[in-house]
């Protein structure tokens, strides 16, 4: 149609990818539109999705879950995760005299005092504990605290494993616009309903709740693969998503900075100000949910969607998943964005603690390096599905996977690598290795998104939303395998390197006989089109 301001294929898919180009009615413009709805709308759901994250240590505050607030000191001296702390700023350590420790290593006292220390020492000098060291909320390794928080982390993204395998077939029924909208509102409420927390039940609760909202992911994939052709795919869905995970790092850094700590400087109190800050996230959800409903198309020439634009035939059905699933390339592709997206999720909940607990680090500078992971998702997500698309237009198909492998293959060593470094080290080299895990777990988001369109053309829903749900899923392994049993501060990312390595080792699984595999090409050649109209029917 040559009213459209995006050139078009045959299909009035846009073949192009002009970010800027925004003019025109809905008519003239949906493929934009859709582009920056599901991009917004998506960036909004991963503000509201971690808000709670870094707020961590001040939701337990206002509940009394720190361990000094459930074992105070003068009563409990001789608990674990005290008689283990040190202050990293001062260097002192909770025990002034050294640990007893018992066979296995393990601290069960404090030294007593030198008989010379107590005779002529200072008052200070006379002290077997130093409680004065510890911080104001010890949530270390091993604490009733963290481990509520892993749970309400793990809650977090464990629903939304439901959320996104329904949302295959809702979809297909009621449309990316009407889905995106919905997924929003409900959202909006559970983020408001987090300012009146009150115990680790609802906490727990809530987070789960608000978990639903991260299933917005799905939409974003599928309403950019009915928008444009696959020349461009891999770049529009990397850059869709990759700017909406960029919400993940931003909300590392817009709760705290930019709202909990002005709030508390002007004289709220930390319990009213972390509260308060939660309603703004509410409010945007409404207001985007609304607009999207007001401005937004589902396809290029049609308001509401219909499943015959994808080529199939039949109503949506649960038998759908089965098909889908008995594909084993299906399921190794989830996993594999398991090993991606599921990191990225699994860091979202765990770096703004662990720079605040491990590292013993302020709570505005935490979140800075937190959010430095989300922050890569500007341009590294992107990089990924524009890698894909330019090895997939040199070399063919197996340039995607070959970019799938390497991008998960290079995840695992940096994550590897940032298991490695620990709280003797300074701050800039734990961030320089953060940064370089970043762009390689991002890239592998970005090369995920590149497949998946061309994997089942009629089921392109279904499998976006597996593919989607095994991102919660392999969140949901990490948060239970790996950061919350094992009592360890950094063991718990080496293992999930581990993890990562196992299945970026599985991409030679990859093989279709019309697109080929990562050492093969294609056994059946459509030698009447071109390679980019070929790949058409595949999308």
């Amino acid at each position: 149609m040559s009213d459209f301001k995006l050139a078009v294929n045959e299909n009035n898919k846009a073949t192009e990818l002009p970010l800027l180009r925004v003019c025109g009615t809905v008519q003239q413009n949906p493929h934009m539109r859709a582009f920056w709805a599901s991009t917004i709308s998506f960036f909004l759901a991963f503000l509201g999705w971690f808000a709670l994250a870094p707020l961590g240590l001040e939701v337990a505050t206002s509940m009394g879950q720190c361990e000094n607030q459930l074992y105070p000191t003068a009563e409990y001296p001789k608990r674990v995760a005290y008689l283990k702390y040190k202050n990293l700023k001062s260097g002192l350590e909770y025990c002034q005299y050294g640990k007893v420790l018992d066979s296995n290593d393990a601290p069960t006292d404090c030294q007593p005092v030198p008989a010379d220390k107590l005779l002529t020492g200072t008052d200070e000098e006379k002290l077997q504990y130093r409680p004065a060291v510890l911080a104001k909320c010890v949530c270390t390794t091993g604490t009733s605290c963290n481990g509520m928080i892993a749970n309400a982390g793990v809650a977090a993204v464990a629903s939304t494993i439901f959320v996104r395998i329904a949302l295959g077939t809702l979809l297909e029924r009621f449309g990316p616009v009407n889905v995106q909208s919905g997924l929003l509102s409900f959202g909006a409420f559970w983020v408001a309903m987090a300012a009146a927390i009150s115990a680790p039940w609802n906490y727990t609760l809530i987070r789960f709740f608000i978990g639903c909202a991260g299933a917005t992911f799905v939409t974003n994939q599928f309403w950019c693969s009915l928008m444009f052709a696959p020349n461009v795919i891999g770049t529009a869905n990397a850059t869709a998503a990759g700017w909406g995970n960029l919400g993940g790092g931003v909300t590392q850094i817009f709760m705290i900075s930019v709202l909990f700590n002005p709030m508390v400087d002007s004289g709220m109190l930390p319990d009213t100000a972390w509260r308060v800050a939660m309603v703004v996230p509410a409010v945007l959800f409404v207001v985007c949910a609304v607009s999207m409903k007001l401005l937004c198309w589902d396809t290029p020439t049609a308001k509401r969607f219909d499943v015959a634009v994808t080529g199939k035939t039949q109503k949506p059905s649960l038998w759908d998943y089965v098909e889908v699933l008995k594909d084993v390339r299906v399921l190794v592709m989830i996993m594999q964005y398991s090993a991606c997206f599921g990191t990225e999720l699994a860091m979202n909940n765990q770096l703004a603690t662990h720079f605040r607990t491990y590292f013993q680090m302020a709570a505005a500078d935490a979140s800075a390096l937190a959010g430095a992971f989300g922050l890569m998702n500007l341009f590294a997500r992107s990089l990924g599905g524009i890698t894909s698309d330019l090895l997939f237009k040199y070399i063919g198909f197996r340039g995607r996977i070959w970019a799938q492998f390497l991008s998960l293959f290079f995840e695992a060593i940096f994550l590897f690598c940032f298991g490695l470094v620990d709280n003797s080290q300074p701050w800039y080299v734990a961030l320089a290795v953060l940064v370089f895990f970043s762009l390689f777990v991002q890239m592998a988001e970005g090369t995920s998104y590149g497949i998946v369109p061309f994997m089942n053309k009629q089921q392109l829903a279904i499998v976006s939303a597996l593919v989607g749900a095994g991102g919660n899923l392999g969140a949901v392994i990490a948060g239970f395998c790996f950061y919350r049993p094992i009592d360890d501060p950094l063991l718990p990312f080496q293992v999930h390197a581990g993890y990562v390595m196992f299945w970026a080792l599985l991409s030679p699984c990859y093989y279709w006989s019309e697109h080929g595999g990562m050492f093969h090409g294609p056994a059946v050649v459509q030698k009447s089109l071109p390679k980019v109209e070929a790949a058409e029917t595949a999308v």
